[in-house]
């Protein structure tokens, strides 16, 4: 599980509601600034349809939860304190608190939809929740940027190579630092960059970091179109964290079956009063398709960082590990991905040793260079 997904957003926007409702984590919620102050961590789930009908059995997954055909794949989550205007300075731990993001692969920032809070999170009215996003694509870009300035006097007259060994621990590798530096026009020998190449290339690399915008709040009755307008070209999903985090509670309590991303879900126990509240909720999901939570989550691993999932397994035939287990593994693979970036998820000495592997629908024998489908189902032969 090492795709590691970073929940950002200024004080007081919700992150840590979001956090907890995807992780069921127990993080500090609170409607006042800088509520969390160590990063916490946990784990969400996203949605693929199980291949386990195909083969009229039920799957015995290991690594993962299956429920009514639907796999629930794990994604590591983070959520770190809320960032503030000028962040990138250290102004309120914005330094900590940014370098406890450099290995997320994309973030989800979540905004106050309802504008009832100004960008330091304290209590205002008529906020433009847009002005939340351009703050912290901003502060961003200049973290980046300043990580590159603090370790110029290494790079400059250098290689391409230099400059990706100083961003390895945002994880940019050699190939993608070379690709933002063509795209850009800019040389790889000999660097001499200016500030302003250096600033752009800052403005790439992040750019390589998808980002969904988590509007939240929508229950408490936010207009989205002027924000949706504002960011045409971002992915912006309405959401309430808040009704995610009862409806998560109630399920583990026993008091309603629902299924994170559901648009419905059956009281089972309540009372009066809860039942209220449930119909509440119920009436809500209705009209909104969901709470938006777990959609936001996967738009951002399926749709920006462009996950699929592949199921390694021992015998193709069966499609089952030596113990007997149906398609006991999934694991997310950037769409791409080859069969030997599948043995190398699986066990780096399974790489090492790799001869081929074996489609185990169709029982044809593919090369490590065989480019993975969503949803394969891949047994990996090896050497000793």
């Amino acid at each position: 599980m090492s795709l590691l997904v970073g929940i950002v957003g200024k004080p007081n926007a919700g992150k840590s509601t979001f956090f907890s409702s995807l992780t069921m984590v127990d993080a500090k919620i609170a409607p006042y600034p800088f509520t969390t102050l160590e990063p916490n961590t946990g784990v969400g789930y996203v949605r693929k349809k199980c291949p386990h009908p195909e083969k009229g059995g039920k799957c015995s997954p290991q690594d993962s939860v299956c429920e009514n055909g639907t796999r629930y794949v794990p994604v590591k989550l983070l959520d770190v304190a809320g960032l503030v205007p000028d962040a990138h300075k250290g102004r309120g731990l914005g330094l900590q608190f940014l370098d406890d993001l450099r290995t997320a692969d994309g973030f989800i920032q979540v905004v106050d939809g309802t504008g009832r809070s100004d960008l330091e999170g304290n209590p205002a009215q008529g906020a433009d929740p847009a002005d939340e996003v351009r703050f912290l694509q901003m502060e961003l870009e200049q973290w980046i940027y300043s990580i590159i300035e603090k370790n110029w006097k290494k790079v400059k007259g250098r290689g391409i190579a230099e400059l990706a060994d100083v961003l390895t621990g945002l994880k940019v590798t050699l190939p993608q630092a070379e690709k933002i530096a063509n795209e850009l026009g800019l040389p790889l020998e000999r660097i001499e960059w200016c500030e302003a190449e250096r600033l752009s290339f800052a403005k790439r690399i992040l750019e390589n970091k998808p980002m969904v915008v988590a509007a939240n709040k929508v229950d408490s009755g936010a207009d989205l179109k002027a924000l949706q307008r504002e960011l045409h070209g971002k992915k912006v999903i309405p959401c309430s964290a808040l009704y995610e985090l009862v409806l998560r509670k109630a399920a583990k309590a026993g008091s309603i079956e629902y299924w994170p991303g559901d648009s419905d879900f059956k009281i089972l126990k309540a009372s009066r009063e809860q039942e209220d509240a449930l119909r509440k909720i119920k009436d809500y999901l209705s009209s909104h398709g969901g709470t938006g939570v777990q959609k936001a989550l996967e738009e951002l691993v399926f749709g920006g960082l462009r996950m699929i999932a592949a199921y390694p397994v021992e015998d193709e035939g069966k499609w089952e590990d030596r113990k007997g287990n149906l398609l006991p593994n999934v694991h997310l693979m950037e769409e791409g991905g080859t069969a030997i970036d599948l043995a190398e998820k699986v066990h780096t000495d399974l790489a090492k040793r790799f001869i081929g592997a074996i489609d185990a629908r169709t029982g044809r024998r593919v090369g490590k260079e065989y480019v993975l489908k969503d949803s394969d189902i891949i047994k990996i032969l090896s050497g000793r």
